[in-house]
């Protein structure tokens, strides 16, 4: 099943993602790894550039502080002044200072913090508390290395810097910056920078999406032609009158050219097996050898004289047929019934294997009374063309024979009831049909209809069937036989087509029904007046069967047929 349910369409329970949006959503994804991917290595690597530079800058003002701290001790030799000179150099060292936690401090051997400048003033040190760095620190100076990195823990945290001896005042110069500030400078830059990202990645989805929207636009088309192919179970050619020369457009139109194949093939195939099995064929992709008891019901159709016609006319007989059958099958199927079986110049067609609004027996007779009907209007344009022909001659003896053969007359027998419907045969060739009692009585009924001189007769099941839900056919009763190879009597009726037919038929059938008791009862002298009352050709066969005799003492009111 079929349907749209928000921005996806689903078949059955699976959702159908358009492939625009995959290729959308990958290109996000790429986009969005390579950015952050890349920018995350730009930014790795810009940082160690900015350590290098840092500490660079960090050596040029240790350089400065140097200097100054020799200028200082001159000073100091001179005015002995230790606290002014060592406030000098702390003023001094807070001049290069750039972020919040830089540090400037000198500190002995011992760890005592000589002086000490910081930009941010609630940091106090009064002692360097890293003994493992000092420890290094004066380790390096019995090596004499008196300057270079240094890296040290205090209470607000690690800090890494660079160092330099001051030989005059016998401690330790250090310029050092908190890591905390570099990180936090880092985490900035990172942030900015994934903000510009998805900043710009959403306008470059947003013409992606554009982009990809109309070129992807036909293949939506597409899907939605094939989805609908699907819901109807019937293939059509995709419109390619706007699409794009590109490779999906050449997928649609090899579509096409395969859709116009199978269509051919289909088509042929419906014409040799009846609809239930092609809608089965395409509905499961499989057809098995399978079948079952169902309740359906039968219309036999055979064309009256047949062996005189086919004398005639020879191998003209077939277009005659071809003529008869393209109308007659037209009505089988637009009355919701299946072809059987087509059998020289009769045909078996089977109700109840499709979807109707009425029921298998009323769509059966309705397809009957159309059959006759349409062998009536071959007849009539027949008769127009002999009437034509003889305005200006007469028709010769073999012309003459001929017009008789092509006057074709039906009858039409239905029956219903339990039979078995599927397919028999091997997996190499198999074929549809209809097994069962019913159906060879579909054939008796329509022999019948020769000796009553009537179109239709049915069964009691199809009376029975219509009657339930149906008031346009009145159904009379016209005997009650018993058909060669039976043992029991089986009611036959005529279906009155109240909608076609005239009152005074109709009155004339409710008196044959009147003689018809009178006949089973035995009264054959009531019976036969009666008849002859009625005119109806049907009568006829009472009448003579009746003759001027009285009923049989064994009477039981059923009449045994000698003939199939």
């Amino acid at each position: 099943m079929v349907k749209k349910k928000g921005f996806f369409t689903r078949i059955g329970k699976t959702r159908i993602v358009p492939i625009g949006l995959k290729i959308l959503l990958i290109f996000i994804c790429l986009i969005l790894l390579s950015n952050f991917a890349t920018n995350i290595i730009s930014i790795q690597l810009s940082q160690r550039q900015i350590i290098t530079l840092n500490n660079t800058i960090m050596v040029e003002q240790l350089k400065e502080l140097y200097n100054s701290s020799v200028n200082q001790y001159q000073i100091y030799s001179y005015s002995q002044k230790e606290a002014e000179c060592l406030e000098n150099m702390s003023q001094i060292a807070k001049t290069g200072f750039a972020n919040e936690n830089s540090i400037a401090m000198g500190v002995d051997k011992t760890g005592n913090i000589v002086f000490v400048s910081c930009n941010n003033e609630s940091l106090f040190l009064s002692r360097f508390s890293d003994n493992e760095t000092l420890d290094l620190l004066n380790s390096k100076f019995e090596e004499d290395v008196t300057e270079g990195s240094v890296s040290f823990t205090t209470i607000y945290g690690d800090f890494f810097g660079v160092y330099k001896y001051q030989p005059d005042w016998e401690f330790y110069l250090i310029r050092a910056e908190k890591r905390s500030d570099l990180k936090k400078n880092t985490f900035i830059v990172y942030l900015y920078t994934s903000i510009l990202i998805v900043v710009l990645t959403s306008i470059f989805i947003i013409i992606g999406y554009i982009i990809l929207n109309r070129v992807f636009g036909t293949v939506r088309t597409f899907t939605a032609e094939l989805l609908q192919m699907q819901k109807d179970k019937q293939l059509s050619l995709i419109d390619l009158s706007e699409a794009p020369n590109d490779d999906i457009t050449y997928m649609a139109a090899s579509f096409n050219n395969l859709s116009s194949s199978v269509n051919n093939l289909l088509a042929t195939f419906q014409k040799f097996v009846s609809k239930d099995v092609v809608a089965k064929a395409y509905s499961d992709q499989v057809i098995n050898l399978e079948g079952s008891q169902r309740e359906l019901t039968m219309l036999f159709s055979d064309i009256k004289s047949f062996t005189y016609r086919t004398e005639t006319l020879g191998n003209d007989i077939i277009d005659v047929l071809n003529v008869h059958y393209d109308r007659v099958i037209h009505k089988v199927h637009v009355n919701n019934g299946v072809v059987g079986s087509i059998i020289g110049d009769a045909i078996l067609a089977v109700y109840g294997t499709l979807n109707s609004k009425m029921s298998k027996s009323y769509d059966a007779i309705r397809s009957a009374w159309d059959i006759t009907r349409e062998t009536e209007k071959l007849r009539e344009s027949m008769i127009a063309r002999r009437k034509e022909i003889e305005e200006t001659r007469k028709l010769t003896e073999s012309e003459e024979r001929v017009y008789q053969a092509v006057l074709l007359d039906v009858g039409v027998g239905i029956d219903g009831g339990n039979v078995f419907y599927g397919n028999i045969g091997s997996q190499e060739h198999m074929a549809n049909t209809v097994i069962g009692d019913n159906v060879n009585s579909a054939s008796r009924l329509e022999g019948v209809t020769r000796v009553y001189h009537l179109p239709v007769i049915v069964s009691e099941y199809v009376k029975n069937e219509v009657e339930k839900e149906s008031a346009r056919y009145k159904f009379f009763e016209i005997d009650t036989i018993q058909v060669k190879g039976k043992t029991e009597g089986k009611k036959i009726f005529f279906p009155f087509d109240t909608n076609e037919m005239d009152e005074s038929l109709l009155e004339k059938y409710k008196k044959f029904e009147t003689a018809l008791y009178a006949y089973y009862e035995g009264d054959w002298k009531t019976a036969r007046k009666v008849f002859k009352e009625t005119e109806l050709e049907a009568a006829e066969v009472f009448l003579e069967r009746m003759g001027l005799r009285g009923a049989p003492e064994d009477w039981s009111g059923i009449w045994t047929m000698t003939s199939k």
